[in-house]
């Protein structure tokens, strides 16, 4: 009785999960070229980055030429100064609660960049507009500030200090 009602548990949370990774969230981004080009696109938290710069780079093309030649695998999301890779999906960091180096990853509304708020070591529960970028200017300008501080994702490091510039406050 008791493996049938497990059984039965398990069902319902995978049919609750699959639920969530077809909801439907707004991602607010900035095509980054040195400076800011912000777009919001429509998708499912179940879908990877790879799928959002897929869709991201049709809608930008328009605009940017530069992009007309560019594929997917060209394209980097950046998210709270984290390089993310392609095979993450939105349910990924939802359910796991990830965090950046200054914020949650996984709260994608969008807000004041506390950064600049005058004080910033207070950490909000609020999340900054990724940035796309082509890897090609990643690699011309990771010496220079924004991309200085951006580093690839890794699941197992625990940003427990909010970071400012090089300085850290514990929150």
């Amino acid at each position: 009785m008791e493996k049938l009602e497990r059984e039965k548990l398990r069902q319902e949370w995978e049919r609750e999960q699959e639920k969530l990774k077809n909801e439907d969230v707004g991602i607010t981004f900035s095509y980054w070229d040195g400076s800011g080009h912000r777009r919001t696109l429509k998708m499912k938290k179940g879908n990877s980055v790879g799928q959002f710069l897929s869709k991201a780079l049709k809608e930008l093309r328009k605009d940017f030429p530069e992009l007309r030649g560019a594929s997917t695998d060209e394209m980097m999301y950046i998210k709270e100064d984290l390089i993310i890779p392609h095979h993450f999906t939105f349910y990924d960091f939802i359910v796991s609660h990830a965090r950046g180096k200054s914020g949650p990853l996984f709260n994608f509304d969008v807000h004041d960049d506390v950064r600049l708020l005058s004080d910033a070591s207070i950490e909000k529960d609020e999340s900054h507009a990724g940035k796309v970028v082509l890897r090609g200017w990643f690699e011309r300008n990771k010496h220079i500030f924004p991309a200085s501080r951006w580093e690839p994702y890794d699941p197992e490091k625990k940003w427990e200090k909010y970071t400012i510039r090089d300085t850290a406050v514990k929150h």
